[in-house]
């Protein structure tokens, strides 16, 4: 295997794992079996257990920034409302289909570490591509960033109650961007 192809694969590994328990849970011994390599060549590619750490969460946090991206065809002036509810959507769908992955990803136990920042860059990140995306200035981005944190707690409480007791994804939606048009009123 190539170098690239061997790290795709100790990420890979990883991510799937990331899934059932939180980065600091993960078993550096457990990747390393899995990819039928030792644990002293794993360290080739990653020189640290915290370097793989980074890189998986890194790996996890551009994975959902891919999944909830709208469509990079809309004009944020034209499409602004559109462009919105495709980020709200696919929010609650990443949510919705990766709840524990999203879970362990943003509130794993201890210190999470995305590219050796913290979790806030992954909500000012999604913060900034919303603001890009339906044309809203930089200057309200603490707005926007609160927006966010607001839509991704409810579509954590939406995935987490059973289907016959929550309400429809649409209405969900709709609140979310009425609430939006509200918090950048103010």
């Amino acid at each position: 295997m190539s170098q690239d192809d061997r790290r795709r694969q100790l990420l890979g590994i990883g991510l799937r794992m990331l899934v059932e328990k939180p980065i600091q849970e993960l078993s550096i011994d457990q990747v390393a079996a899995e990819a039928g390599i030792s644990r002293g060549l794993l360290f080739h590619y990653f020189p640290t257990k915290t370097d793989y750490y980074d890189a998986v969460i890194g790996a996890a946090g551009r994975r959902v920034l891919r999944n909830i991206e709208p469509d990079s065809d809309l004009d944020p002036v034209v499409d602004a409302e559109v462009a919105l509810r495709q980020f709200v959507e696919r929010f609650y769908a990443q949510i919705e289909r990766r709840r524990e992955f999203y879970l362990a990803l943003v509130f794993g136990s201890g210190g999470i570490s995305l590219d050796g920042q913290g979790v806030e860059s992954h909500r000012m990140t999604v913060a900034r591509r919303v603001c890009t995306a339906v044309g809203v200035d930089d200057a309200q981005i603490a707005a926007v960033h609160a927006w966010t944190a607001y839509v991704e707690d409810r579509a954590l409480l939406w995935s987490g109650t059973s289907a016959d007791g929550r309400a429809a994804l649409d209405d969900e939606v709709g609140h979310c961007c009425a609430v939006f048009t509200a918090v950048l009123a103010l």
